[in-house]
């Protein structure tokens, strides 16, 4: 367990001598480096620049809540406790001062910026080659990687792109929106295309060097990115294929968990000892100091006594009912009254009186099964600092097949081969002549409370008015503290007005719109 920890310390080690540049790189106006020619000088440097880019990629307001407040808006989850500024963003009433909101897209640019830097100054440095091009296809990969996630956020065709911020152009002061954010897909291609040239397979990385970018990677976020364009450009589908079959071909091994045993095969995806496996394609690499506190927000609020869980994004009776019977992933998603777990090395069964659903995700729960895991090193003994061994997914390769599938249809070409082995491995029996609503239900059930992103998928598809009009339910039990109370179904949510001229997108924050000029979404 140290040896795991310590391998993902480096990862997230702090850039030291030129954080202090980065950080304050909070709107899109670029400054000068005082370090560009000084601090650029071994290859320990480049390393420790390289190994910043990863810094916030387990910060609170990026992949342990931030960008999950957004995909709370979808009808899957609801925010689980009474919050003001959680409740506002569900609802599609924002201001752009939400401190909940107003983190991600700075964020991003001081990713974007670090990478820029190591862009700029590591070429002309004299170090060993394989460890300068790794260094490289690291810096494409994560400025392509956060582009994608601000992009797809904040821009669209008709208020525009988000800034393009490159190495030509990172130290002047403005920066005007592009007209289309499939200038930014374009660009996001571009910076994979370099990454995936220049980096090696995860599977020839040493233990320590897991969590860096490689090459499926690349392959991955590239077929994610035509996915996305293609809501824009019908041509973009077949690239989708293409990159798809290039992560399932690439050497790597690419496949899902599946041993014919359904019910604990995908179960088994959401734990520590397979992380690095197969499956998981790009993760929050997390340790008990450090990593995605997803798994601990999404506990039980006060852990029943036990740990202190926060308690969000709780599933709706919507999701629950989306699963068909038999489908093994309904109980490895969704903990509902009555059922049986494992915590801290006992069995219990299900109960909640901080729950607003009547439900908890099951997903993340395996690390809290051991007896004793903070003593074992598997979570931090602060809960309010809820890290844990155990990765975050981003992007599993059952995106990929999913991704695949969904091009496929779109092409009007046969997809049940792909839809077929996400069902199969669910212990569903296969379908015949797959259409695009099997398509949207494996998606759904699949990637339920990860970030795969079930709320862009509702706004590319052009579903999102439509579901949202309709309110959220959950099961109210007469007593919260008796796992066998009998329950009533309520409206939990409301339905909400959602506008798809104006919410495809989300505001921008105000301090960004303020510090850097540039213009607001339309009609925000």
């Amino acid at each position: 367990m140290l040896k795991k920890y310590m391998s993902k310390a480096l990862i997230f080690a702090s850039f030291v001598g030129i954080v202090s540049c980065s950080d304050d790189f909070t709107s899109l106006t670029p400054l000068g480096s005082a370090t560009e020619s000084n601090y650029f000088q071994t290859q320990a440097d480049a390393e420790a620049a390289v190994n910043s880019m990863y810094y916030y990629m387990g910060d609170e307001d990026m992949f342990s809540r931030g960008f999950m407040w957004y995909i709370n808006a979808s009808d899957d989850m609801i925010t689980g406790r009474i919050k003001a500024e959680a409740d506002n963003i569900k609802n599609f009433n924002l201001t752009g001062d939400e401190g909940y909101a107003s983190w991600m897209y700075p964020q991003s640019y001081k990713i974007i910026r670090r990478a820029n830097d190591v862009l700029a100054n590591v070429p002309d440095m004299d170090f060993d080659e394989s460890v300068k091009k790794r260094c490289l296809g690291e810096a494409y990969f994560m400025r392509a990687f956060h582009y994608f996630w601000v992009a797809s956020a904040y821009g669209n065709d008709v208020s525009g792109g988000v800034p393009i911020v490159t190495v030509e152009n990172m130290k002047e002061t403005k920066f005007q929106r592009p007209a289309s954010v499939t200038e930014n897909y374009a660009q996001i291609v571009e910076d994979l295309t370099k990454a995936a040239d220049l980096l090696p397979l995860y599977t020839s990385y040493s233990s320590e060097n897991k969590g860096r970018a490689h090459k499926d990677a690349c392959y991955a976020y590239i077929a994610k990115t035509y996915l996305y364009w293609a809501q824009y450009d019908d041509s973009k589908w077949e690239k989708v294929i293409e990159f798809c079959d290039k992560v399932s071909n690439s050497g790597s091994g690419r496949k899902l968990i599946d041993t014919d045993t359904p019910e604990s095969d995908f179960r088994s995806v959401f734990t520590y000892q397979n992380e690095f496996g197969s499956e998981y394609i790009w993760s929050v690499t997390s340790g008990i100091d450090r990593g995605s506190k997803l798994v601990g927000v999404m506990l039980e609020n006060k852990g029943w006594g036990v740990y202190n869980g926060w308690g969000y994004y709780t599933p709706t009776e919507e999701l629950f009912e989306a699963f068909e019977d038999g489908d093994y992933r309904r109980s490895a998603t969704i903990l509902n009254f009555g059922d049986e777990f494992q915590f801290w090395g006992e069995s219990r069964r299900y109960y909640s009186t901080n729950s607003l659903s009547g439900f908890q995700f099951n997903k993340y729960m395996d690390i809290y099964s051991y007896a004793d895991p903070i003593g074992n090193g598997l979570i931090n003994a602060n809960g309010d600092a809820l890290y844990t061994i155990q990765d975050v997914p981003i992007l599993r390769y059952a995106e990929v097949v999913l991704m695949k599938a969904e091009a496929k249809l779109k092409l009007s070409k046969n997809a049940d081969t792909e839809i077929n082995l996400i069902r199969n491995r669910a212990g569903l029996a296969s379908k015949v002549n797959c259409t695009m609503v099997d398509l949207k239900q494996e998606r759904r059930v699949e990637f339920a409370g990860e970030f795969a992103n079930r709320h862009r998928d509702l706004v590319r598809w052009g579903d999102a008015e439509s579901i949202y009009s309709k309110p959220l339910h959950g099961r109210i039990h007469s007593d919260k503290t008796n796992p066998d109370s009998p329950y009533t179904i309520e409206e939990v949510w409301p339905a909400r007005t959602y506008k798809p001229d104006v919410h495809n997108v989300w505001i921008i924050p105000s301090e960004v719109i303020s510090s850097s000029g540039i213009d607001q979404n339309i009609g925000w």
